[in-house]
């Protein structure tokens, strides 16, 4: 049985780590790879050392494309991962979510806004 995985944030450092690793894993089955800035971009263009997956296109960071997974990892920028965690869980509650930024990583709103402004995407349990 294979585990489907979609990566947000694919084009960047921290998403291609994630997605060298997972596409080592024999029970993964690597699913959506999406980017903001470079959708339509090979994964090559980003992340040559990728072989095996260096032909997929990244494709816009939708929520209903990236909930239709087993996981989904968000390898996004501070402050852009809770709205779209938030779509995600609202369209597959059972999708397991892994946060590589610091959206949920503050409980007090106070240091949210210290460190990063705007507004507190909430917590998570770790």
């Amino acid at each position: 049985m294979s585990f489907r995985v979609a990566v947000a944030g694919a084009s960047g450092y921290a998403g291609g780590e994630v997605i060298r690793l997972l596409a080592a894993h024999p029970e993964v089955q690597v699913g959506a790879l999406s980017a903001h800035a470079n959708i339509g971009d090979p994964l090559g263009a980003h992340h040559p050392h990728i072989r095996s997956l260096a032909d997929r296109i990244l494709v816009p960071p939708e929520p209903a494309r990236l909930a239709d997974h087993d996981a989904v990892v968000l390898a996004l920028p501070h402050g852009k991962s809770g709205a779209i965690a938030d779509a995600i869980i609202a369209a597959n509650p059972t999708s397991i979510l892994i946060d590589l930024g610091a959206d949920h990583r503050l409980q007090d709103p106070t240091d949210w806004d210290a460190y990063y402004g705007g507004p507190h995407p909430g917590t998570w349990t770790y």
